[in-house]
């Protein structure tokens, strides 16, 4: 007789076989869907009605197999395919595919989700965000780019208003130091018109003591005027300030000092480099301002000669200049001249340091100049020299070299000394103090300290036979203040800044997540995951760590979606559906012949 139960199993297979077709038209919905990740439908029979479990064979009898009926069929799940999808090449700079297991961490409202599909942008905020706004999660950069782990931060790329300098710590120089030239005799010499002390003395008298106060009213140091005479040159407790311009040194010129005869309080009102009472300190403040040395660095106990000394029997101060030719001196009567700011009393001049060249300096030297920068970016200009300072029978020169920068923010202007030491072949050998200091007061980092190398492989000092020498710097660090302008995704997932001062640095890193059951992940729409019971914690991590492969910037993942094989799936659960419709139809005819036999 007729079954209702057919009619009840045809149901069900209507019911998996429909259900089948929405899993099957979801994955063709999203076949163009980025980092879509397919879904299958698997279906088991259902429960089955038990009219004989069997018997077990005996002696003479060979045993019955089970007798049932199945029910039907049921959806025991879907299953998710996370297979990568292929990769397509976007250009778009915030595009980011992944090759491997990992997803991307995103938060939105609060909550943490994980995604593949990696279609980021910037907001107006310079954050980095998916298409639904949800924030992009990764590791940020300290003061000095390192990259700080441990800490997931929503990104941020701040093109156009990050700003970023570098102070100078390395320059390399290259050149040949000519090893024929002339050792120098003498550096260039300049002599004052006599002073003395008290008007009616004869010149040089009482000038040979640093006692004698110039900041004490009364004591007023005078200039023979060549004729018998004398003219008032510095007034006694006036606070007179001399300053420092125009001098040059090889054609370069030197800058701006000053120097005043006063105490601390009043030369901080001033606002001078300098301070002191005595022409001693006055000297002082010109051998520094000058960058002279008479430090004696050759075995020999040469040095470059350069100093300010006072003559006592002719009441002269005598400046001599450092040996070499890019060393030579000129200091005229018009480039120190006496103030006073706070007013005087007498009628002192204003230039009394009448100035006259009797020496120039000689000797083979070299001279270049180049650019470092502060922590905060202001470049500062660097001369460096070389002057020679011994020729070794068979065992090659020795050259001193000098540092001076008009950009030092103190009274020295020489900032590096050392001696560089040339074999018989030319070749280097050793250098000493390969460094330059500057001191400085707008707020960077004090004192700047460059390291020189004298010997970088092919770009190195040596001293051959030449007409003349030569030197350059070939590289230097340190970068001005640069905007960032552009970035890029790498494989390991940094992004890496370039500023406009040409400086690449980093400046965040995606961080990735992995799983060990993926499929347990609960899909909350909007290509977005979150965890679920059974797909275990994430694991927080970043590319090629834990299988979460590398990432591909400038690319977007696309769907995974096999069409040919949801065609076929598509077919199958259509046939399926016919058929299970068919039992009914076919149950029904059944039940209509039975009720034709009451009739």
């Amino acid at each position: 007789m007729a079954s209702t139960t057919a009619l009840f199993t045809g149901l069900t297979g209507l019911f998996t076989n429909a259900r089948r077709m929405d899993v099957i038209g979801n994955n063709l919905a999203n076949v163009n869907t980025h980092a879509y990740k397919s879904n299958r439908m698997i279906q088991t029979p259902n429960f089955s009605r038990n009219f004989s479990l069997g018997t077990s064979p005996g002696d003479s009898w060979g045993g019955t197999n089970p007798t049932q009926v199945g029910l039907g069929a049921h959806i025991a799940g879907t299953q998710r395919n996370f297979n990568n999808g292929a990769i397509s090449g976007t250009g778009v700079v915030t595009d980011v595919a992944l090759e491997g297991d990992g997803m991307f961490i995103v938060e939105q409202g609060g909550e943490r989700f994980f995604t593949r599909a990696g279609a980021f942008q910037r907001n107006e905020r310079n954050d980095l965000i998916s298409i639904d706004g949800a924030n992009v999660m990764g590791y940020a950069v300290d003061a000095q780019f390192n990259i700080v782990e441990g800490n997931l931060v929503p990104l941020n790329i701040p093109v156009g208003t990050l700003t970023l300098a570098e102070a100078s710590r390395n320059v390399v120089m290259s050149g040949n130091l000519n090893a024929s030239g002339m050792v120098p005799t003498t550096g260039s010499v300049h002599e004052t018109r006599a002073f003395f002390f008290d008007a009616g003395l004869t010149p040089g008298m009482e000038l040979n003591t640093d006692l004698y106060d110039l900041t004490v009213p009364g004591n007023d140091l005078y200039i023979d005027d060549g004729a018998g005479g004398s003219f008032l040159a510095l007034e006694g407790g006036s606070d007179a300030v001399i300053t420092f311009s125009g001098v040059e040194k090889g054609g370069k010129d030197l800058g701006t000092k000053t120097f005043a005869f006063t105490d601390a309080a009043t030369a901080a009102t001033l606002g001078v480099d300098a301070f002191g009472s005595t022409i001693a300190d006055y000297m002082a403040f010109l051998d520094r301002a000058l960058g002279l040395d008479q430090t004696a660095i050759a075995p020999s106990g040469h040095d470059l000669g350069g100093n300010v000394t006072l003559d006592i029997a002719t009441g002269q101060i005598l400046i001599t200049g450092n040996e070499g030719t890019v060393q030579d001196l000129v200091v005229e009567t018009a480039d120190l001249v006496v103030t006073y700011p706070l007013g005087a009393v007498g009628s002192p001049i204003n230039q009394p340091f009448v100035m006259t060249k009797t020496a120039t300096s000689d000797g083979e030297s070299v001279r270049t100049s180049f650019v470092v920068y502060d922590s905060l970016g202001s470049p500062l200009t660097v001369d460096l020299s070389f002057v020679l300072q011994e020729t070794v029978d068979g065992a090659g020169t020795l050259w001193e070299f000098v540092a001076e920068s008009t950009d030092n923010d103190d009274v020295d202007r020489l900032v590096g000394l050392g001696v560089v030491e040339l074999d018989a072949n030319g070749q280097f050998v050793s250098a000493t103090n390969q460094s330059f200091s500057l001191t400085r007061m707008n707020g960077a980092v004090s004192p700047l300290t460059v390291a020189m190398n004298f010997n970088s492989g092919t770009d190195a000092i040596t001293g051959l036979t030449d007409t003349a020498s030569t030197l350059a710097s070939v590289f230097q660090d340190g970068s001005p203040i640069g905007t960032l302008s552009s970035f890029s995704i790498g494989e390991d997932g940094i992004i890496n800044g370039a500023f406009t001062n040409g400086l690449t640095r980093q400046i965040g890193q995606l961080a990735l997540a992995k799983f060990t059951n993926p499929e347990g992940l609960v899909d909350t729409g909007n290509n977005l995951f979150r965890v679920g019971p059974n797909s275990g914690p994430a694991i927080i991590t970043k590319a090629f760590e834990f299988g979460t492969g590398r990432v591909l910037g400038g690319a977007l993942e696309l769907s995974n979606v096999d069409l040919s094989q949801e065609f076929i799936n598509m077919i199958l659960a259509s046939t399926g559906y016919s058929a299970s419709s068919r039992i009914i139809t076919t149950t029904d005819e059944m039940i209509d012949q039975l009720l034709l036999l009451g009739r």
